[in-house]
Order: C-alpha cells, then sequence, then structure tokens
C-alpha cells in the first residue's frame, strides 16, 4: 500500500529528531491553501492529515481535505471523506473469524484465477488472545494455572488456526493469552502516539491511529490515538487497503474542570460522564475533552473514560496530546527517541494541547466540574444507567417491588435456603463480584484503591460472604507485578480475589459456573441474583444466565460488595459487616484517601516494570510455544471435523461478475423486536445452552456440554454462529409474546419454533426474510456475527427506527439492507404482528440514502404502503451493497487485479 499521494497541496516538510530526519505532512502548509485549521478540534486534524498523506486525486482528493476545514465555522458537515488507520487491533472473539474470513478469500482468490498471496494484510495487524479465558476456579491460588490449563485444552483448534495465520500472513502478530487484555496491551505496549513507515528511501512520521475489532479499542484515545472499534467485517476491508468513509462527524466538545474529591474515583466519573453524554446524545459523533481539568486527570484516568465511548454512544472519546501524554509514554518504558519524536511531531502539527491555548471550535459542548462527582454504580441493565451509591440499595428494592424484575412485589423478601451450607439466598444477594475488564483493570489507581480496602478489611476481620464468587482478572502482568511489589496481593487473595487470569472474563460473559447449589437456589425459586463487575459492560443475559441484575463499579466497591454479599444494603449509611472485635465496620472505615493510593502508586508503578514485562511479549507461555503448527502454505488445510474452525460459505457459487440488484418481494417476518436491542442479544458471546440449536449441533458432533465453550470462543465456525443468532436467552420476539429466549413463529403456518429452525424452513421454502426493531437497533459488542449470522440466516432486510453505527455498516458489508421508518411511523403504527408478506421496492435503483418503498400484505388481504429510508449511507457502500458484501467487492477487485 502507498505511504503517500501526489501531494497537490505541496504539505510535505521534513522533521529532524536526534539527527533522524522524517517526512510528514504539514496542517500549518494546507491551511495556506485549504483555510485556517488552527481551531478544528484535534480529532479532526488527524483526519485531516490522513487526507493530506494519501491523496491521490481519486479515493483522497484536494476536495477531502477542503471539506474537513470547511466543517469550521459551523461545526457540521454534510461531507464524506475516507479514512484509513495506521493499524488494526483485533482480538481473538472477533479475530478468528476475520482470519477464518481472510483464509476463506485465499480460496475465493483462487476459484477466480487469483493469487492466494494477494490476500494479505497491507497495514499491520496485532491480535492478543484474550478474550477465550474463563473464570472456571477461583478463590484459590492454584486459579490462575488451572485456567490456563483448560484455556489451552478448549482452545487448541483455534489457538493452531492463529499459529498458523501468524506463519502464513505478512504483517500478522499475535500476543499470545495469559499476557494481557487487548485494549491494555495497546495503550501499555502496542500505541506509539506516531506511527512512522518507510516508503522508499524515505521515513514517514504521522498520528498513530486504529480500528480495533472491538468496541472499547477507544480506551487508546485517552492516549491521544484516534481509534474506534469496527467490526471485523470493516477491518478486514482496512487491512486489505480498503478506505473507510465516513461521513465528517460532528464533535462535541466536553469540558473537564476542578478535581475529583476525596472518596472520589475515576470509574464514578466515567460513569457520570457516560449518563451525560447518553444523554446529551452522541451517537455517531466525536467527543473531545478539554478545559483546565485535564491537568488533574493523570493518564490512566483518561483511558478509562475513552474506553467508555460505546457505553456512551459515541465513535470515539479523544484526548489530546500533552504533557501528561509524555509522561506516560516515558513511565510505560517506550523508547525515548519515539517518545521525542512525539512530542516535536505534535507540536510541529498543532496536534499538542497545553494550558491558556485557545479552545477549538465543537459541533456543541457540556461540561462537569469533577468536584461534583460523587461515587456511583450503574445498572441493573446498561452501563448508562447511573445511581449514586447512596441510592443503589433503595432503588434496586423500588424495581423489586414494582415487578421491573420479574418478580411479584410481594416476594421481595423471600429468602430460601442453600443446600449443603448454613446460610440463605434472597433477592438482591450478590453471587458474582469480578474486578475485570480493560475498563478499571488498566487503571493503577481504582487497583491499589481495590487492595487497600482488602488490607483494611483484613485487619478488622471481613471476609467475603461465602455464596459470592470472587476472582481478580488482571488487564495486564504489570498489574500482577505492582500488586505483588506493594503486598496488596495477599491482602486481595485474603478475599478470595485472587488472580485468575489475564482477559475480559466477567465482562465478556466468561464468568464461568456458579457452585451447583447456588444455581440450583436461584434457578428453583426465580431469584433475583446480582453480579457487581468493574467492567465496562452490563446488558441481560451477558455477565452470567443465572444473574438478572448486574452493576458495574469501581474495583474498590466491587470488593465492598463481596463483603457485604447483598446489593440491598446502603453501604453509605449501613455496616458492611461485623469485625472481628464484634463491632460494626462501615465502608467508611476500610475506605482508602487519595493520598494513600497515589503514594502506593508512585512507588511502586515504574518504567522498568514495562520494559521487564513486555521485553518479549510474543513468547507466551510454554503452551502457547509448544503448538506445532504446519509448514507454510498459502491456503489453509481446513478440518472437515472441527467444531471452532470451518469454511464459511460466503464466497460459495461467486461469479466474476456483479449481479444485478432487485426488489426484495414476498419476504415473511422472522422477528419483531423492541428498542435497545444489542448485538449480545442478536449474537450472544456468552454460554451455549445444552437444548439450544447450537447445543444440539454440538451434541450431535460429540461435544460434551462441559466442552461446549462459548459463542464468541466458537465464532470461527459459522454453523455454531448461525445456529445462535437471536438465541440470546433474555431477547423477547413480539411474535411469541411472553416467551424469552430465541423464538419465533413460523407462517403461515403458526408453528412457534427456535429462530433458527424457522429460518432454515424458509430458506427450504425458498422464502426471503425480514426482521423489524425499534430505537436503537445493534448496540453493543459482538458485532461482526451479529450481521453475518443475520445474513446467513437469510435475512434480506432490517427495519427499524434507528441503528448503532457500527452494526448499521455492518449489515451493509453483509449484503443486508437496513432501513428506517419515517419520523412518526415504526412498528406498532403501522400494526406489524410478523404474520405479514413484506415487499421492499426500488432497489434497482440503489443510491445512498434513498426512499424506498415498503408494501405491506395483511393476512387478510389488505395492502399498506410506506416509505423508507435506505440506510445504505454513502457512494461506497452501495458498491459493497451491490457486490453481495464488503468482502465480495475487495476479493473481486483482487482477482480482476491479478
Amino acid at each position: 500500500m502507498r505511504m503517500i499521494g501526489q501531494d497537490s497541496l505541496k504539505t510535505r516538510r521534513t522533521l529532524t529528531v536526534d539527527g533522524k530526519t522524517y517526512n510528514y505532512f504539514s496542517l500549518p502548509e494546507a491551511a495556506k491553501s485549504v483555510g485556517d485549521v488552527s481551531r478544528l478540534p484535534f480529532s479532526l486534524k488527524v483526519l485531516l492529515e490522513n487526507v493530506l498523506r494519501y491523496e491521490d486525486g481519486r479515493t483522497y482528493r484536494v476536495e477531502d481535505a477542503k471539506a474537513i476545514a470547511g466543517w469550521l465555522p459551523s461545526g457540521h458537515s454534510e461531507k464524506e471523506v475516507p479514512f484509513r488507520p495506521a493499524r488494526i487491533l483485533m482480538q481473538d472473539f472477533t479475530g478468528v473469524p476475520a482470519v477464518v474470513d481472510l483464509a476463506a478469500m485465499r480460496d475465493g482468490i483462487v476459484k477466480l484465477g487469483g493469487e492466494p498471496r494477494r490476500v494479505n494484510p497491507l497495514v499491520p495487524v496485532d491480535l492478543v488472545i484474550d478474550h477465550s479465558v474463563m473464570v472456571d476456579v477461583s478463590g484459590t491460588p492454584t486459579a490462575l494455572k488451572q485456567n490456563v490449563d483448560i484455556e489451552f485444552q478448549r482452545n487448541g483448534e483455534r489457538y493452531e488456526f492463529l499459529r498458523w495465520g501468524q506463519s502464513s500472513f505478512d504483517s500478522f502478530r499475535v500476543v499470545p493469552p495469559g499476557t494481557g487484555i487487548c485494549h491494555q496491551v495497546n495503550l501499555e505496549y502496542l500505541a506509539q502516539v506516531v506511527w512512522t513507515a518507510q516508503d522508499g528511501a524515505d521515513t514517514y512520521a504521522y498520528p498513530d491511529s486504529c480500528y480495533g475489532t472491538d468496541s472499547h479499542t477507544t480506551m487508546v484515545n485517552g492516549l491521544g490515538v484516534l481509534g474506534w472499534g469496527v467490526g471485523g467485517i470493516e477491518a478486514e476491508a482496512a487491512m486489505l487497503g480498503q478506505p473507510i468513509a465516513m461521513l465528517i462527524p460532528d464533535v462535541i466538545g466536553f469540558r473537564l474542570m476542578g478535581k475529583l474529591r476525596e472518596g472520589v474515583t475515576a470509574t464514578d466519573l466515567v460513569l457520570t460522564v457516560t449518563q451525560m453524554l447518553r444523554k446529551k446524545g452522541v451517537v455517531g459523533k466525536f467527543v473531545e475533552f478539554f478545559g483546565e481539568g485535564l491537568n488533574e486527570l493523570p493518564l490512566a484516568d483518561r483511558a478509562t473514560i475513552g474506553n467508555m465511548a460505546p457505553e456512551y454512544g459515541a465513535t470515539c472519546g479523544f484526548f489530546p496530546v500533552d504533557a501528561v501524554t509524555i509522561q506516560y509514554l516515558r513511565l510505560s518504558g517506550r523508547d525515548e527517541h519515539r517518545i521525542k519524536l512525539a512530542e516535536e511531531y505534535a507540536k510541529a502539527q498543532g496536534l499538542w494541547r497545553e494550558s491558556g491555548m485557545p479552545d477549538p471550535v465543537f459541533t456543541d459542548t457540556l461540561e462537569l466540574d469533577l468536584s461534583t462527582v460523587e461515587p456511583s454504580l450503574a445498572g441493573p441493565k446498561r452501563p448508562q444507567d447511573r445511581v449514586a451509591l447512596s441510592n443503589a440499595a433503595s432503588a434496586f428494592a423500588r424495581d423489586l417491588a414494582a415487578g421491573a424484575m420479574g418478580v411479584p412485589g410481594d416476594e421481595a423478601s423471600k429468602r430460601v435456603p442453600v443446600a449443603g451450607s448454613n446460610y440463605d439466598l434472597g433477592h438482591g444477594d450478590v453471587v458474582i463480584a469480578a474486578i475485570t475488564s480493560c475498563t478499571n483493570t488498566s487503571n493503577p489507581y481504582v487497583l491499589v484503591a481495590a487492595g487497600l480496602v482488602a488490607r483494611k478489611a483484613v485487619q478488622k476481620g471481613l471476609t467475603a460472604k461465602p455464596w459470592v464468587k470472587t476472582s481478580l482478572a488482571p488487564g495486564s502482568q504489570v498489574v500482577t507485578e505492582y500488586l505483588e511489589k506493594s503486598g496488596l496481593s495477599q491482602d486481595l487473595d485474603a478475599l478470595g480475589f485472587q488472580t485468575v487470569g489475564y482477559g475480559c472474563t466477567t465482562c465478556i460473559g466468561n464468568s464461568g459456573p456458579l457452585a451447583d447449589p447456588i444455581a440450583d437456589a436461584i434457578e428453583n425459586n426465580k431469584l433475583v441474583a446480582v453480579s457487581v463487575l468493574s467492567g465496562n459492560r452490563n446488558f441481560e443475559g451477558r455477565v452470567h444466565a443465572n444473574v438478572r441484575a448486574n452493576y458495574l463499579a469501581s474495583p474498590p466497591l466491587v470488593v465492598a460488595y463481596a463483603l457485604a454479599g447483598t446489593i440491598t444494603k446502603d453501604l453509605t449509611k449501613d455496616p458492611i459487616g461485623a469485625g472481628k472485635d464484634g463491632q460494626p465496620v462501615y465502608l467508611r472505615d476500610i475506605w482508602p484517601t487519595q493520598k494513600e493510593v497515589s503514594d502506593i502508586v508512585h512507588q511502586v508503578v515504574t518504567r522498568e516494570m514495562f520494559q521487564e514485562r513486555y521485553g518479549d511479549v510474543f513468547k507466551g507461555p510454554e503452551q502457547w510455544q509448544g503448538i506445532r503448527v504446519e509448514a507454510d502454505s498459502d491456503t489453509y488445510r481446513w478440518n472437515s471435523g472441527s467444531t471452532y474452525v470451518q469454511n464459511p460459505p460466503y464466497f460459495e457459487g461467486m461469479s466474476p461478475d456483479v449481479e444485478p440488484v432487485t426488489s426484495i418481494r414476498g419476504a415473511r417476518v422472522l422477528a419483531v423486536l423492541g428498542d435497545s436491542i444489542t448485538t449480545d442479544h442478536i449474537s450472544p458471546a456468552g454460554s451455549i445452552r445444552k437444548n439450544s440449536p447450537a447445543g444440539e449441533y454440538l451434541l450431535e458432533h460429540q461435544v460434551r456440554q462441559n466442552d461446549f465453550n462459548s459463542y464468541g470462543a466458537r465464532r470461527g465456525n459459522h454453523e455454531v454462529m448461525m445456529r445462535g443468532t437471536f438465541a440470546n436467552i433474555r431477547i423477547r420476539n413480539e411474535m411469541v409474546p411472553g416467551v424469552e429466549g430465541g423464538y419465533t413463529k413460523h407462517q403461515p403456518s403458526g408453528e412457534q419454533m427456535p429462530i433458527y429452525d424457522a429460518a432454515m424452513r424458509y430458506k427450504r421454502e425458498g422464502v426471503p426474510l425480514v426482521i423489524f426493531g425499534g430505537k436503537e437497533y445493534g448496540t453493543g459488542s459482538s458485532r461482526d456475527w451479529a450481521a453475518k449470522g443475520t445474513f446467513l440466516l437469510g435475512v434480506k432486510a432490517v427495519i427499524t427506527e434507528s441503528f448503532e453505527r457500527i452494526h448499521r455498516s455492518n449489515l451493509v458489508g453483509m449484503g443486508v439492507l437496513p432501513l428506517t421508518f419515517r419520523e412518526g411511523q415504526d412498528r406498532k403504527t403501522l400494526g406489524i404482528t410478523g404474520e405479514e408478506l413484506i415487499d421492499i421496492l426500488g432497489l434497482e435503483e440503489l443510491r445512498a440514502r434513498m426512499t424506498v418503498e415498503m408494501v405491506i400484505h395483511r393476512p387478510d388481504g389488505r395492502e399498506d404502503r410506506a416509505e423508507l429510508l435506505c440506510r445504505v449511507d454513502t457512494a461506497d457502500e452501495v458498491e459493497y451493497y451491490k457486490n453481495g458484501g464488503i468482502l465480495h467487492y475487495v476479493l473481486r477487485g483482487m482477482a480482476k487485479a491479478a
């Protein structure tokens, strides 16, 4: 892939750092031709540099640069520009299917007469294996070793496949299991702030930017690196050299003022920011933080806020490069020359923030005085539903009494015995307390705070309640080292928070099993059990099938709730428990001061620690080193007996030429869904039930239930994943009222059955399918398979009130048509029951954001019509859709180029 275009604006300049000369494309020079850009948001300046660097008069044009500059003064644009990131970041849940697709594309290009080696990453790709470890074992000193052993036993086929990919594809590196969470490895090691590359004899410097196949790629925004999550489909296209067209976004400025007060954590701050931005409405927009409050936020706190961008709905949550950035680069062991280059490049480009400079111009702004933030949780179902710690117990009790938890109000106080124990369980009892996920485990301040809470609790004689499953999954090995160096590991261990693995664990649904007597008590008595986790996702059915109420909280609060054992206590007033002297112990008695926390952080977190832990980051544990890989081969030798990795059917029967687009006629309705349907509802990442279509498939292939693993781990096998599509245990299809789980009614028979079974029956009958939904369709993670599974079920169109940005794009990328109702219309006003036949007309003249006509054929013979907006948003997406998807588009282009 070319590093530079034709440079029509003559902006190429040189920068010399320590005697080494770098070429770069100067934003101040571009301003002489395109207009003043000094007060553009920093995030848009990165987009502008990308256009200048690749400008070729075709895909990247001078007009694109002028469009970005022309975003000022209104703070808005209807223009679209291409963007090509410096690199790609993957985790294994989404990375495995992406590599499967690349391997399938190599087979596909051979069938089209092309050269398989043409299918190869053209930008650097790093895949971090972090989503596969489960909390099978916890609360013991051997938990880490046992979980790692089980992980390699479960995932041997996947890991062998990734080792093949590592050896077969160029510019593709794999960070082995047991290293850390992809976002924290990105923050602490992979990200460089300023990227460099050779083009001929010249070395070019340019802003580090990143697409990630995980929505929380935005964590690196805290380091001044522009990046965001994309589906595996978009990532594959980007790594194959396809720029992704995007509308120049609105940028919401978020002014931070003041300083966090005593007793308040970065987690409390991010939950407050998330709630504010969700209320503001920032879906599809950039958020950029500014103001003097940035001087009070360490890099770890910035990364915590950036991480949660998907939860507040923004494309990114960006912090400009400044002195805090440089300080962190030095602390985390980056090369001194690269650190100096980052600072000098940022200053030369106008990408450097410092106090006293004029604020950028934003589309709109909001502000927060940090001193007003209070201790908080978010839950019980969504990360934006913040509740003050002082109100958490009363809010839960109110929801329970009102029947919002699915429990009759008169049963709110019910408690039941747990077999074989001397305790009972009731509604609101915490059964999972997990310090997990990238959101907080990147932040030494909240982890040290958790360790200090544990230390003070142990000193007072408190213990975790016996019904609570406790776990600690650090974001990197650096965390383990500073917790051990400070002695806090011993205190956490004493309360059952032994390290269980390095990965997302509970936050991704890999919480592992509850003890059988506890699970039986919950299931048999329909108890509303609770999890408290320091993660970023608490959607329904995600954490654990037996846990209905899930709360996000800071790591020290996770420890506190493990001690309390219930959400029904007001921790700001009620005692957590009794100490060894018999006296009540309150949260305030064990909560550390900010000085106590910062003193330990500054003492134990060192540059040398990062350098040592990342010194041989790609080596991996013995189990990884022992995986044998066949000799290098251009195409993968698929194992037909594998239940983890299979050749997907996307390119079967594909012709070299594009077939005409036709209207959709006589489609049946597969599901009618409500608001806030997440991609976890559409394509769950967690456990596979025995009596589900996916479970039945695995049993038929001689896989024991104990070895089912998770949907996320099996994303390399389309047979499992299409059976799991719309199989979330909490999804509600309005076609089968009162029924939870992935069920529908086949029409016209009216027979109730699993959605997968109905889809396959329709496929045999040659009937196309559509899905109806409400607002915010497709929020959340698991994004690529939410679109791929929809496509493989035979769905031709998804019709909603609104879409989440990435899922809409991924549907187009798989050749599924996203459509939205006109203002004032929805599935209810149109009386959609699921018994109708649907036509979507006018697709023969497909163009971006056109209006199409939907014809609704009622069972009684009546016919109604409605206009829909076609959410194929850009000219490039029109081409993708015409080709049957983005991968088909790329593959045809490669075959012809060959």
